[in-house]
């Protein structure tokens, strides 16, 4: 959702305000916690002039908590359009387990905005992105792929996908180790944005890359 938009530092929770957000006896408040989940992963996209509604402030996203809440737990926001854990991408900007808990917890207990503005965190600066320009090095696969030599992937980037297509896409290694590349869910071409490697998957000669749906088009972006 936040791919080539350039946002300022967040404010992470620490010391005092880390420790209250893990007491299961403090109450999760919008000022303190949830404000920076919002300002960190949703506000690029909900904030006056962004492409959906505005979550900026507490009077805009108190009355829509509870559709917050679903969102979050079907994992349809942030839209990043792959199941975690499945994979491990340096661009992931899909919430953490921590993340929905406190959101859950928030909307389950009142959506309690806090008594104390000073720990408020300052609403994020965004600078005008710059339009998503395909890799050079790339491969496009539909299907199975058979590598017919030695590649170093640097990641993948859905090129064409069936509307709400789910896709699982391995690497079978000629020594039968299977590598867990990739796993869309319910993937929307609109999302347009590649799954980057936080570590770059050394593809064998003889390596098949598997579940690509035919009627889909994967583009494999290389290392050079």
């Amino acid at each position: 959702m936040r791919y080539g938009v350039a946002a300022v530092a967040v404010l992470t929770l620490v010391s005092s305000i880390g420790l209250d957000a893990h007491d299961p006896n403090a109450t999760i408040t919008w000022n303190r916690e949830i404000s920076r989940i919002v300002f960190e992963r949703c506000a690029s996209c909900h904030r006056p002039g962004g492409t959906s509604f505005s979550l900026l402030i507490y009077q805009d996203a108190q009355p829509r908590a509870a559709a917050i809440k679903e969102s979050v737990l079907s994992r349809r926001m942030p839209p990043w359009g792959a199941v975690q854990g499945f994979g491990s991408f340096r661009n992931d900007q899909g919430l953490m387990q921590e993340q929905i808990s406190l959101i859950t917890s928030w909307v389950e207990s009142g959506t309690a905005r806090g008594n104390n503005p000073n720990v408020l965190p300052p609403q994020p600066v965004f600078e005008q992105s710059a339009p998503f320009a395909t890799p050079q090095n790339t491969i496009a696969v539909s299907g199975d792929f058979t590598a017919r030599r030695n590649l170093v992937l640097d990641g993948l980037l859905p090129d064409r996908v069936p509307s709400g297509a789910s896709a699982q896409i391995v690497a079978a290694l000629p020594n039968r180790v299977v590598e867990p590349l990739l796993w869309l869910y319910e993937y929307r071409n609109s999302y347009r944005h590649p799954f980057l490697f936080r570590k770059a998957v050394t593809i064998p000669a003889g390596t098949v890359i598997r579940g690509i749906p035919p009627n889909a088009r994967i583009l494999l972006i290389t290392q050079q």
